[in-house]
């Protein structure tokens, strides 16, 4: 069974910085495309930051460029989401998800729709 888990969460002074992480089980996160998403209150999931398979293209939202940085780490199975100067406006739940159908995929995957494994989500809150 294919669980993915997302941790790191908390509450930031905005300028503050945190590390989410996302491991699994079940699965290998480096051989599909993953990717990190958030939802606000009454504001539609959006995409934040994904990754292809492997260690390969990055795609970042605009709102995030600069301050975001998603990697992998393969020994562990993890795919992190470092947040730096953090702002109000990216407090939110983060979800990471899977793209199971896109094994080995050298492109990263934005569709909300084409991930089709999600964790429980971590909520971040960026506040003063």
């Amino acid at each position: 069974q294919v669980q993915l888990v997302e941790s790191g969460g908390g509450l930031v002074q905005p300028g503050g910085s945190l590390r989410l992480s996302c491991t699994a089980s079940g699965f290998t996160l480096d051989d599909y495309p993953i990717g990190w998403f958030r939802q606000a209150p009454g504001k539609e999931r959006e995409a934040v930051s994904c990754i292809s398979s492997s260690d390969g293209a990055r795609y970042y939202a605009d709102s995030v460029k600069g301050r975001f940085t998603i990697s992998r780490d393969c020994a562990n199975n993890e795919v992190y989401l470092e947040m730096m100067n953090l702002e109000p406006e990216d407090t939110a739940v983060y979800y990471c998800a899977a793209d199971s159908h896109s094994y080995g995929s050298y492109w990263y995957v934005v569709r909300r729709d084409a991930y089709d494994y999600w964790g429980q989500g971590t909520q971040v809150t960026v506040s003063s």
